[in-house]
């Protein structure tokens, strides 16, 4: 006899199984990522049919199988229906979810990604169809609050290198910061171009060898190896505008403010944080490519 359990989830991935079946990939609160069969959800009128897509929020109840467990009732709990009427925010959602998939864990207990993710497809939905620019915002915002959650949080106020608090200075329209994903994250341009400096005048090879004599009565003279150390020059990602800086300091808050001037930033702040991701989770985020795709098609959307 078979057993069953109860689990209350969001469907992250779907994909074909069988003539009718789907697999769906559930990120639940009681047992973090589960991957199910949706029995028949492909037929015409089929109970699990909507309620096995995308962004559905379900109570579950989950039969054990042998290699693959499967849905046995489901009663929907939350749906985002107004994400797929609309192509950025669909994209933008498709891009958490895959965050978070990047992120969650099996067989262990995962409420704190499962309620923040669906804070943030939330805020998504709620949003006008035609402001693309406050999309794009509202996913970085949701993108660097998983990370955060994930103990991935780059760091944004001070540098690197120095440790030094990083203000952004809108007096001056040349100042710039850097980005580094190898550093993780912001560093002082001044103090970065002084490390690379330095180790191009020193030029000492590691592991240079130097020989002497230890005194006249030794038979052959002694060899010893002097080892040199140098400070890795982290290579920049990108050099950030007093823009560009202050949206990425202000991330790391629950709430974000929104003005017109930012609007062509954010795509860009977009850029370093996807880099980000995509280095320390070691892959790349295909919907990334949507966004790139959407805005050069449509660039008086954010202009």
């Amino acid at each position: 006899m078979s057993k069953t359990y109860k689990a209350t989830g969001i469907n992250l991935k779907t994909q074909a199984f069988g003539e009718s079946d789907r697999l769906v990939t559930v990120l639940t609160q009681e047992f973090g990522l589960i991957r199910v069969i949706a029995p028949g959800s492909r037929k015409h009128n089929s109970s699990l049919g909507g309620r096995s897509a995308m962004f559905v929020v379900n109570e579950l109840l989950i039969a054990k199988g042998r290699s693959l467990d499967k849905i046995t009732q489901a009663q929907t709990v939350k749906s985002y229906p107004r994400l797929a009427q609309d192509l950025v925010k669909l994209v933008a959602s498709q891009y958490l979810a895959e965050i978070a998939l990047c992120q969650a864990l099996s067989e262990q207990p995962q409420t704190e990604l499962y309620e923040l993710l669906n804070e943030h497809l939330a805020r998504i939905e709620n949003l006008p169809n035609t402001d693309t620019s406050s999309v794009v915002a509202h996913l970085i915002h949701g993108v660097f609050q998983l990370l955060a959650l994930a103990g991935l949080t780059p760091q944004v106020q001070i540098c690197c290198l120095t440790g030094r608090t990083l203000k952004p200075d809108f007096q001056d329209s040349h100042s710039r910061v850097g980005f580094s994903v190898s550093a993780g994250g912001t560093v002082c341009l001044a103090a970065w171009e002084r490390l690379k400096k330095e180790g191009e005048s020193k030029k000492v090879a590691e592991g240079e060898k130097v020989r002497y004599s230890i005194s006249s009565h030794t038979p052959k003279p002694q060899v010893y190896e002097t080892i040199s150390y140098r400070q890795e020059i982290p290579a920049l990602s990108k050099r950030l505008d007093a823009e560009e800086l202050t949206i990425l300091q202000q991330l790391s808050q629950s709430e974000i403010m929104l003005n017109a001037a930012e609007k062509n930033s954010w795509l860009s702040v977009e850029q370093i944080l996807r880099q980000y991701a995509q280095y320390h989770f070691g892959r790349p985020i295909r919907s990334a490519a949507l966004i790139d795709s959407y805005f050069a098609a449509n660039h008086d959307a954010i202009v």
